[in-house]
């Protein structure tokens, strides 16, 4: 049986004890930040966490133990390339987390075991810019001293993203997640202007490009080169697109050359030029066209606003008193502008300049979407969370997609309130570590499937 007649510990020497011990803390410590774990959805079975987000960050000192440097395996390079195998360990007082931190957790939901540190919550280290996650909390060192323990001692480890979503409302901290994870680039419409454009009329130039034979086996579209024109004349130049899922008599699937629209219609040309076309990166061969020239024919069309807002190629209008009309499209951008516009028939007989007149966006779109929120697909129904919006090329960068957007459909933020349509959207989900894209595109030069396939047919 213990002496009565000695304290085994009072509670104005255990109250001591804890004040010397905070004053420490705010000496002797730094400033970090306690992150809580919410736990949106998890496995009911093993308990697996399939969901978490973190909206909350308290401020409370904390001293570093390893205070050479930080502990684990350092930096390493591996088969999977450098990772950091960095470990903190750090000290906080136990009064200043259950009278400070524990209650601001009692009101919040989805939130677990707040009584004390628990494994899971991260760490915001202000000194490295870095994220922690708490692997194991000690809460009985030094072992009950006056019959009491006073610290908590939080091993941690460098935090793994996993797709969770950090908004806490401190820049310093949910910057180091702008750049994590999956995501997805929209391009968006932005607002909507109308594209204006001038043109010219020339002599000798090429009217039409046409086709004679597509050629096959083209991975992409093949650079166009038409014979330069006589002495004080231009050369014409043109541009050709490709078509994929043509079979051939041999039931093999090409990409083959699908048309032919000059830029520049070139002048002084008194023998149609020939045409060839060469491949850009060693793939396709066979593709074949002829020309025809005429006088007063349109010479080049050149955009002197690209306007915005554009999803698809406008209505172009030509007005001018001509043996044949003239006609063109345009090339948007991916930011919604008109990036050129090429020329499908030059026209012939123009004897004055014509008008050109461009149709005006379909769609306006508005708001600034905000880091975090919510994006809800108008028609698809699709989610995704906000990671980055770049008013100037209207491209927002998105993360923990569900589901798949439609191109055309409104984008609309749940707290925002922005809408604006989708132009195009990148099909890939990307990351800042994988390089999943260029390891396939080496793989298609080892084993190459677009003439036939490697193995033998079936």
């Amino acid at each position: 049986m213990l002496n009565p007649f000695f304290l085994q510990g009072s509670k104005s020497e255990q109250s001591l004890i804890q004040d010397l011990v905070n004053e420490q803390l705010r000496m002797y410590g730094v400033e970090v930040y306690y992150i809580p774990r919410k736990y949106i959805t998890s496995n009911t079975v093993i308990k697996e966490v399939i969901e978490s987000k973190f909206d909350n960050a308290y401020p409370i000192e904390a001293y570093v133990e390893t205070y050479e440097g930080y502990d684990g395996l350092g930096t390493l390079l591996t088969k999977f390339g450098i990772q950091d195998k960095d470990d903190l360990n750090i000290v906080i007082s136990r009064e200043r987390y259950e009278t400070y931190i524990a209650p601001l957790l009692e009101d919040i939901s989805d939130t677990k075991l707040i009584s004390r540190p628990k494994e899971g919550d991260l760490i915001y280290f202000p000194l490295g810019d870095r994220i922690f996650e708490i692997k194991y909390v000690e809460h009985e060192k030094p072992f009950y001293q006056l019959q009491k323990n006073y610290i908590y001692q939080l091993r941690c480890e460098l935090f793994r993203y996993e797709d969770e979503i950090v908004n806490t409302g401190i820049e310093e901290i949910d910057d180091n997640f702008i750049d994590e994870g999956y995501t997805q680039s929209l391009t968006l419409v932005g607002s909507s202007t109308t594209a204006t454009a001038s043109i010219s009329i020339v002599n000798g130039g090429v009217r039409t490009i046409t086709i004679t034979n597509r050629g096959t086996g083209y991975l992409s579209a093949p650079t166009v080169i038409l014979s330069k024109a006589p002495a004080g004349g231009l050369n014409a130049q043109a541009e050709s697109s490709i078509i994929s899922g043509l079979i051939d008599c041999n039931g093999i699937e090409s990409d083959r050359v699908q048309s032919v629209n000059l830029s520049n219609s070139g002048y002084g040309y008194t023998v149609a030029p020939s045409v060839s076309f060469q491949s850009t990166d060693g793939y396709g061969s066979g593709a074949e066209a002829n020309t025809l020239i005429g006088d007063g024919v349109v010479g080049i069309v050149t955009v002197t606003n690209g306007g915005s807002g554009y999803i698809t190629s406008p209505e172009i209008t030509i007005a001018g008193i001509s043996t044949v009309s003239a006609a063109v499209t345009a090339v948007v951008s991916a930011a919604g502008t008109i990036q050129s516009i090429l020329i499908t028939n030059a026209g012939l007989g123009y004897t004055e300049i014509p008008s050109i007149t461009i149709g005006s966006p379909a769609q306006i779109g508005s708001g600034t979407y905000m880091f975090n929120e919510t994006i809800t697909g108008s028609v698809s129904g699709t989610t995704a969370i906000v990671k980055k919006w770049d008013q100037t090329t209207n491209i927002l960068e998105v993360s923990n997609i569900t589901g798949t957007f439609i191109l055309e459909e409104f984008i609309v933020g749940s707290e925002s309130n922005s809408s604006r349509q989708l132009i195009t959207l990148n099909s890939e989900t990307t990351d800042s570590y994988a390089d999943n894209l260029n390891i396939e595109r080496e793989a298609d030069f080892i084993i190459d499937f677009s003439e036939k396939n490697p193995f033998g047919l079936p």
